[in-house]
């Protein structure tokens, strides 16, 4: 079984930041790709960025120049900096992990969700 752990998440006015963090534990041989998706209250989940072993990274279109994507391969572990924060980027935000495990095989997880607000 593999958990991951999310952290980092609150309330902060327009234009600060807020740093998410996500840990990966339990049955792990190795992680692929790791990722950062959110929700907005009435809309589909959506890919905010997302991260290979190797460091390539790709993000949404709304995000890019103001969030970067990082991982930390020895603690398994992601982060997202997020600065420049608009009111539209207020949703839960839920951490993803593409876990290969000798026993299962490959397998996405998922956390359990953190929430930011972005006042205006």
């Amino acid at each position: 079984q593999v958990q991951l752990v999310e952290s980092g998440g609150g309330l902060v006015q327009a234009g600060g930041s807020l740093r998410l963090s996500c840990a990966a534990s339990g049955s792990i041989f190795s992680i692929n790709a790791m990722g950062w998706y959110r929700q907005a209250p009435g809309k589909q989940r959506e890919l905010v960025a997302a991260i290979t072993s190797g460091g390539s990274t790709n993000y949404a279109d709304s995000v890019k120049g103001r969030f970067t994507i990082s991982r930390d391969n020895a603690k398994n572990t992601v982060y997202l900096q997020m600065n420049s924060l608009k009111p539209e980027d207020t949703a839960v935000y839920y951490c993803n992990a593409d876990v290969y495990n000798i026993r299962v095989g490959s397998k996405d997880y998922w956390g359990q969700g953190t929430q930011v607000t972005v006042s205006s």
